[in-house]
């Protein structure tokens, strides 16, 4: 975790207290909502830009940052978005790709090969070309991407290879581009909100589920799931999203503004989840977790021959496929 995350509570403190003695006229206060634990880098990042984007603005921007599903799962934070109750938001690529299906290419299982994949196509001209698409269909400005982990299963029995998952309950998020997934090694997609997991998990609803490292530890999977599989099988992101109504009323200076605040946190997310995510397979382990290394490239070879099937998801064309895969 990056050091300034450290200081958490002194910029959430510093942050109510600037808001409060802010002159009330000369602020727009926006509200920033996300489903993350107040743990996670993701929140203590949207806290360091909430409060770095008000002292740049010399106090014209005051963020409330709302974390862990308080306005809502990922679903309903995307519709407060559209409606203009909410102001910023962290969307999962599957749930933007619900809206603008190519986004969501980089969501799709063995997709992406390796963390230094993910970082080429965060550079590329393809990510960019996504991201106005997205603009275009909703309005909603993308300002940047995190690096969410590499997703892996837990469950409660050992899978060595996609066989063993056949006919398992799996919870996936409300997304279908997940469906790729399940469909390549069998299981039965159960969508839930990520709020309502441990709970499923907890009651035998589900079987297993399957989430980066450092979310199975922040959310305690650990207490009801007895083994973690390191399949890898998707490297996930998220995107910072600014609602239209905001966006379109943001002066070309104030743009650059919260574009570069808000993609400097999302660098420091970024590599506080990397580097987590290389020592977490151990310390679950020492929780009591039994930690697998299955056959992935049976899992990968399970998944390619669905990379461009529309039937589960697949939203883009054959040349930004080739393009992503040349990326390096």
């Amino acid at each position: 975790m990056s050091l300034r995350s450290c200081y958490l509570g002194l910029i959430g403190a510093a942050l109510v207290a600037s808001v409060m003695s802010g002159p009330a006229s000369a602020q727009k206060k926006l509200r920033w909502a996300h489903v993350y634990e107040v743990t996670e880098p993701f929140h203590t990042e949207a806290l360091w830009a909430a409060a770095e984007i008000r002292k740049r603005s010399n106090g014209r921007f005051a963020i409330e940052v709302f974390p862990a599903s308080q306005l809502g799962n990922e679903s309903q934070l995307s519709d407060a978005l559209g409606s203009g109750s909410i102001d910023i938001v962290y969307v999962g690529i599957n749930f933007a790709a619900t809206t603008y299906r190519p986004l969501g290419i980089t969501g799709a299982p063995f997709m992406l090969r390796d963390f230094e994949h993910w970082k080429a196509y965060r550079a590329s001209s393809l990510f960019a070309e996504l991201a106005k698409g997205y603009e275009d269909k909703t309005g909603h400005k993308i300002v940047a991407l995190t690096y969410y982990g590499q997703r892996h299963v837990t469950a409660r029995k050992p899978i060595h290879v996609p066989e063993d998952m056949n006919g398992m309950k799996l919870r996936v998020p409300p997304a279908p581009l997940v469906l790729m997934f399940t469909k390549s090694v069998g299981a039965t997609a159960i969508p839930i909100a990520f709020s309502d997991v441990y709970t499923a998990l907890q009651q035998g609803l589900v079987d297993g589920q399957e989430n980066p490292l450092p979310t199975i530890m922040a959310k305690k999977f650990y207490e009801v799931q007895s083994h973690v599989v390191l399949t890898g099988h998707i490297t996930e992101s998220m995107v910072t999203v600014i609602g239209r109504h905001v966006w379109a009323k943001l002066t070309p200076d104030d743009r650059k503004l919260f574009t570069d605040t808000l993609k400097e946190a999302a660098g420091e997310a970024t590599e506080s989840i990397e580097a987590s995510e290389r020592i977490l397979a151990g310390q679950l382990k020492k929780l009591g977790m039994t930690v697998i290394e299955p056959d992935r490239e049976a899992f990968r070879n399970a998944a390619i021959p669905l990379h461009n099937d529309a039937s589960v998801g697949a939203g883009w064309t054959r040349e930004q496929y080739d393009e992503l895969q040349a990326l390096k």
